[in-house]
């Protein structure tokens, strides 16, 4: 792991204020001083900011926020709008999101102090599911789409002004209810398991649908229920004993994965190695 992520998932530092304490020498590896942002931080390394370690977490904890409207999911604006930071309790300070949701969005948000989870649950295909509502009908040309997928070479529409994202491909949605619905509006309630930029506001602008309100309401089996809004709980034993059991599975997939490519490498190796030895010429 680079050594200015290292410093902010394991201690009260962001990423760009582990950046500056790196540029000032504040940070030693091994007790010499470190000033390679793209250092990789290697087991067994001693790291410290101002003299004190920093440890890297092997114990997992997560929460559940319900991220209110109006606040980025993010440490720290340029343009000094209010964060999840400033919202969550201080020993929340260094917890990292799982995803995002947008400024106009709500609703459940998972953080954790462990840079695998995080990782783990936002690269994964477990579902999320959002409550959301649109100022259009909805049409039988959106409920194919959602049924059978979408390809979209210009998916702008619906994003962030400044994202760069162009093409974007939506997977079939899991699952969709109509939950009312009137003339110039349908509410819905929607299952995909992909987490990728404004997906949801993308997919509906395409129809020329604008979403209206969009709160994530489900996660992998966790739900958020009726946790007040700008709230946060811990995991239940449930949810934990569910976590370490995905991530067993992570791990065991991950195992599999470099083993058959270490396996197909090796294979490769002794085909050419066979090619070599018949095109060398008999004395």
């Amino acid at each position: 792991m680079r050594l200015n992520k290292f410093i902010s998932h394991n201690s009260k530092y962001s990423r760009r204020e582990a950046d500056k304490l790196i540029e000032e020498g504040e940070v030693k590896v091994n007790k010499q001083p470190m000033r390679e942002f793209g250092y990789e931080v290697q087991p067994g390394d001693l790291v410290t900011v101002k003299g004190k370690p920093v440890k890297e977490k092997k114990e997992i904890t997560a929460i559940v926020y319900n991220k209110p409207k109006g606040v980025l999911v993010t440490k720290k604006d340029d343009r000094g709008r209010t964060t999840i930071y400033h919202k969550l309790p201080g020993k929340f300070r260094h917890f990292i999101p799982v995803g995002r949701l947008d400024y106009a969005s709500e609703g459940l948000l998972i953080l954790t102090d462990n840079v695998e989870v995080a990782t783990a649950l936002m690269e994964s295909k477990l579902d999320r599911t959002y409550n959301l509502k649109i100022d259009k009908p909805l049409t039988q040309e959106m409920i194919d789409a959602m049924r059978e997928g979408l390809v979209l070479e210009d998916a702008r529409a619906g994003a962030h002004e400044k994202s760069k994202i162009e093409r974007m491909e939506f997977a079939p949605f899991v699952d969709m209810a109509i939950r009312g619905e009137g003339k110039n509006f349908t509410k819905l309630r929607v299952t995909i398991n992909e987490g990728k930029n404004r997906e949801l506001r993308r997919f509906f602008a395409h129809f020329g649908a604008n979403v209206l309100d969009l709160k994530r309401v489900a996660f992998g089996g966790i739900e958020l229920n009726n946790l007040p809004e700008n709230k946060t709980r811990y995991f239940t034993r449930r949810e934990y004993d569910d976590l370490h059991k995905f991530l067993k599975e992570k791990r065991q997939e991950e195992h599999a994965r470099k083993k058959s490519e270490e396996n197909r490498a090796k294979q490769l190796a002794e085909q050419t190695d066979q090619e070599i030895k018949k095109k060398k010429p008999t004395s």
